[in-house]
């Protein structure tokens, strides 16, 4: 019961959230990892770790293919604010595909 209220106010939030974005807001959601639903306990599984991404501004939507690395997300954090990757960082932007 207590999960479910969580996911309710989460949505109710988030479409207030929304609503509020100006045209250069970029939101991106994501976890720390994945998990395997069919695994019995609370351990770290094979499973790739989500990412959403929105903005008014968006010109393409749908599902993008899997990425090589989480890296992608600290790339297009730092492209979004005009931050230069250090040399050497793995993971490449994927604002290009979005705006």
């Amino acid at each position: 019961m207590g999960y479910g209220k969580e996911l309710e106010q989460f949505d109710e939030k988030l479409g207030r959230f929304l609503n509020r974005m100006n045209q250069e807001d970029l939101l991106m959601v994501t976890a720390d990892h994945g998990n395997d639903p069919t695994f019995r306990g609370t351990d770290h599984t094979r499973e790739m770790a989500p990412l959403l991404m929105y903005s008014p501004s968006m010109k393409a939507s749908g599902r993008l293919e899997d990425q090589e690395t989480f890296g992608v997300t600290g790339a297009t954090i730092a492209e979004n604010f005009g931050v230069k990757m250090p040399e050497g960082t793995i993971g490449k932007s994927l604002l290009c595909r979005l705006l």
